[in-house]
């Protein structure tokens, strides 16, 4: 006796659907048509159904399998469960002439059947079917794995459907129900195999859904904390600043850093830094919203996505989060406690990244300032002056440990602050060409506080061979901001520890022409300075740069701070050698005068330099 349908159906499921990797379409269309072609020659008698006055259905019944099957097979792929079954629905409804389908997938935390049901004009309705009910008949089909029919759907509660018939069948993926899915209105024995097929069909596309969910949940989990790890986090950021975008509200970002962490796994070992970290990331899952997300965004750092939230609100909330930090101690370490930087959307910022920044920035600025009363410092970035020495160090501090990688975008932020600045005062422009300067020197770790000598030494040399005072004021300011283009210059040559390439080196001279083009050109107040940072590095025998000017060609101004840089750079320690004494740079300075440097300038700043200089 040849096998039944169903029979044949379950095989040739458990054979093409298990190992499936494509969530929309596990079988190809062939191997669907086949099997319709398998089906229809042994067993679909041919005659035409009476059940549903569909136009439709006034066909051979094997060609409407046929139809069916392959509609199906062809579905486009879904984001989705709902957009899937979507495509699904309405290939019943126009085949079959469906009022309305229904499918329901069994949630064993809660041990019910949440139900979704479409009409044929796309309207949904939910309801569920627990697992106390065993009178139900959802939960007979689903418990027994059998198809039953109805006719009525009083037990679904839905009065706008009181008066249909409908077919009940299991939906079975890998021997194993996962749920119903409800055809209405009720079917013939032929009709009732086609949508087994197609029931068990969609069973195996959602299982596939679940596990392409449990498999990206794992990929963007933090093993340690159970949080997003980074790519999760950035993920969600993502959609909730596109919905906060569309709804027109706040969102905030809260980056909490665990402060001696590296003294904590350097002293008493990595498990006891992991067991600070766990104990963080536990009082922030207990203490945020629902609606709030959070991730371990760096080694200490852990951040929250607070959507619908604004700056008031989310410290608030960090408030919260580090008073019960601080009500916890963990063996030799004492009480947890954890630097508070926020930023939000779309006071201080609407790009992605740059709230991130703006976020990573307060934070520093919070761990400098440390506690008041036992309790962190929160900070958001809408609470600091840019340009105040602390906040200036934490953003250089935050590009050089997070953002290198991203070349000038963020240098050109800063740029875009200091262009766009209200210049009120000399002083006041003095104080912010400091902490430009000051910036700039914090990219590259072996010249600190390079600028602020080279405009000691160039105003001393300026004052020495009696310029007038307001030369002097600009020499001095010129000198601080002479080496500002290394602002586009990349970190991995600012830092490298040994000698440049050619190559290297052909990107170094490019600073001064960046310095004068990108930074003063835009400011009208600084464009007298234009000649003194664009030709600091030319020479008196034409082998400088940018221009290979020569002789007097060469503006004093920069000439002087020429003298100054080189002198500053002779007694500095560099990567790959200690800084000279005086006498020695002072000899090099002697020997490259009147080839390098202006002969008369060097003479005179010989004369100065030992008051200059505390290097012994």
């Amino acid at each position: 006796m040849e096998r039944n349908k169903e029979q044949i159906f379950k095989e040739d499921t458990k054979r093409h659907f298990p190992n499936s990797t494509n969530a929309t379409s596990p079988l190809s269309a062939s191997k669907i048509v086949a099997k319709v072609n398998l089906l229809s020659s042994t067993s679909v008698p041919s005659r035409v159904s009476t059940l549903v006055s569909n136009p439709n259905r006034n066909r051979n019944e094997s060609q409407v399998y046929r139809q069916v099957i392959d509609a199906i097979s062809s579905i486009t792929p879904s984001k989705d469960i709902s957009s899937f079954y979507l495509q699904v629905h309405k290939i019943l409804t126009n085949y079959l002439g469906c009022s309305f389908t229904a499918y329901g997938l069994y949630n064993e935390i809660s041990g019910c059947i949440n139900l979704k049901l479409i009409d044929k004009m796309d309207n949904s309705f939910v309801s569920k079917v627990f697992k106390t009910d065993s009178n139900n008949p959802i939960y007979q089909v689903f418990s027994t794995k059998s198809i039953i029919s109805k006719k009525n759907v009083n037990f679904l509660n839905l009065a706008y459907f009181h008066n249909h018939s409908i077919t009940i069948l299991p939906m079975i993926s890998v021997s194993k129900c996962i749920g119903v899915m409800i055809v209405a209105d009720e079917l013939d024995e032929t009709y009732r195999n086609l949508c087994a097929f197609i029931s068990n069909y969609v069973a195996t596309v959602f299982d596939n859904y679940s596990l392409i969910e449990a498999a990206n949940a794992h990929m963007n989990t933090d093993s340690l904390t159970q949080l997003y790890n980074h790519r999760g986090f950035q993920e969600c950021l993502t959609k909730e600043l596109c919905q906060a975008e569309e709804s027109g509200q706040d969102l905030s970002i809260v980056m909490l850093d665990v402060n001696n962490i590296s003294k904590i796994n350097r002293e008493l070992g990595h498990a006891k830094g992991d067991e600070v970290i766990k104990l963080v990331a536990e009082k922030v899952k207990h203490n945020m919203r629902k609606s709030d997300m959070a991730g371990r965004y760096g080694g200490d750092e852990i951040a929250l996505i607070l959507p619908n939230t604004n700056v008031s609100e989310a410290k608030y909330i960090a408030e919260y989060i580090t008073y019960s930090l601080s009500c916890c101690f963990v063996d030799d370490v004492g009480p947890v406690k954890v630097s508070v930087g926020i930023a939000s959307y779309p006071e201080c910022a609407k790009e992605q990244e740059k709230l991130l920044i703006l976020a990573e920035q307060a934070m520093y600025i919070s761990q400098a300032q440390g506690y008041k009363d036992g309790m962190s410092a929160i900070i958001s970035s809408s609470d600091f002056n840019f340009w105040d020495d602390v906040a200036l160090h934490s953003y250089a501090e935050v590009l050089s440990k997070r953002h290198s990688q991203m070349g000038m975008n963020f240098e050109e932020e800063l740029l875009k602050k200091f262009n766009n600045e209200q210049i009120n005062s000399v002083n006041h422009l003095s104080e912010i060409a400091t902490s430009l300067a000051g910036a700039i020197d914090a990219k590259d770790p072996y010249t600190k506080g390079h600028s602020t000598s080279v405009s000691r030494y160039s105003e001393a040399l300026a004052r020495a061979i009696n310029l007038p005072e307001d030369e002097v004021q600009r020499i001095k300011l010129g000198a601080l901001l002479h080496d500002v283009g290394k602002i586009g210059i990349p970190e991995n040559i600012l830092k490298k520890p040994d000698r440049l390439s050619d190559d290297e080196w052909n990107v170094m001279k490019q600073h001064p022409t960046i310095g004068a083009d990108k930074v003063l050109m835009p400011n009208e107040a600084l464009r007298d300075l234009i000649p003194i940072v664009k030709y600091h590095h030319e020479h008196i025998d034409g082998s400088g740069y940018p221009e290979k000017l020569k002789g007097d060609e060469i503006p004093l101004a920069a000439k002087i701070v020429a003298v100054a840089d080189a002198f500053h750079a002779l007694i500095s320690d560099r990567p790959y050698r200690k800084g000279l004494s005086l006498d020695v740079a002072c000899n090099i300075l002697t020997e490259g005068a009147g080839k390098q440097w202006d002969s008369n300038l060097i003479r005179k700043f010989i004369q100065i330099a030992p008051s200059l200089s505390t290097k012994i």
